[in-house]
């Protein structure tokens, strides 16, 4: 039977976006990982060098790869519905271990300091965005990937399930911005304001992940960007509603 949608057309300016946004994206990654490696001694699991393991981890997870997971039903239209579920869940699975990485890396640095651990307020945020983010993701695989949840429930909580996503991973751009802030005034400290080198790529470095931030948000809210129902994901939809609530096709 022949579909009644016609082919998946992709909006002309989308693919220049997301190309945009990658290339900050791997730019903020890249710039992340200089700052640490020029001013902070690098990265090591052992030592006073662990610390560092937390920022980066941090961006590439709770930034870039949330970023790209809530981009999936934007850039792959013309993928099966399933295949593109298991994409976006299976990027926020990766950006969650990272991120949980990046934890344990600063607890466990703390403890080996003596350090006070949870009185900030990057920390408090932190701590917030992450127990968020893994019941967004928990309850996400529940309904959409987990076979045993209604049609109706679904249709429900797909509205809430998008504004939290997009919600944490503002609220994710936010607390690396006051993380960042933290370092430069710890170690800095007066010397912040004379210009210092190490301050001014820090700064760049914050602009880039609010430009990520608002140009993954700016993709996500243009309505004709998003991924338009297949006639097979309607078909499917119509016999698993009447298949779960004996709701009838024909009567929709």
């Amino acid at each position: 039977m022949e579909s009644r949608l016609g082919p998946v057309s992709t909006p002309g300016a989308l693919p220049y976006y997301v190309a945009f946004s990658q290339l900050l994206g791997l730019t903020v990654v890249a710039m992340t990982g200089a700052w640490l490696g020029l001013y902070r001694g690098g990265i090591a699991w052992e030592g006073t060098l662990q610390f560092n393991v937390h920022p980066l981890c941090m961006v590439i997870g709770m930034i870039f790869l949330q970023g790209d997971a809530l981009l999936v039903y934007r850039v792959f239209r013309k993928e099966a519905k399933r295949t593109t579920k298991v994409l976006h869940g299976l990027l926020h699975v990766f950006a969650f271990i990272i991120a949980l990485v990046g934890l344990v890396a600063v607890f466990d640095y703390h403890k080996k300091k003596s350090y006070a651990d949870l009185y900030s307020l990057h920390s408090w945020f932190g701590i917030l965005v992450f127990v968020l983010y893994f019941v967004q993701w928990f309850v996400g695989f529940s309904f959409f990937l987990f076979p045993g949840a209604s049609f109706s429930l679904r249709s429900r909580y797909r509205p809430q399930h998008i504004f939290f996503g997009a919600t944490i991973f503002l609220l994710s751009v936010g607390t690396a911005l006051l993380g960042l802030k933290e370092a430069l005034l710890f170690k800095l400290g007066s010397q912040y304001s004379t210009f210092q080198p190490e301050g001014v790529l820090a700064n760049v470095l914050g602009l880039l992940l609010a430009c990520f931030g608002v140009t993954v948000l700016y993709i996500l809210a243009q309505a004709d960007w998003k991924r338009p129902p297949q006639a097979e994901e309607q078909a499917l939809s119509m016999d698993f509603k009447t298949l779960t609530e004996g709701d009838s096709p024909s009567s929709q």
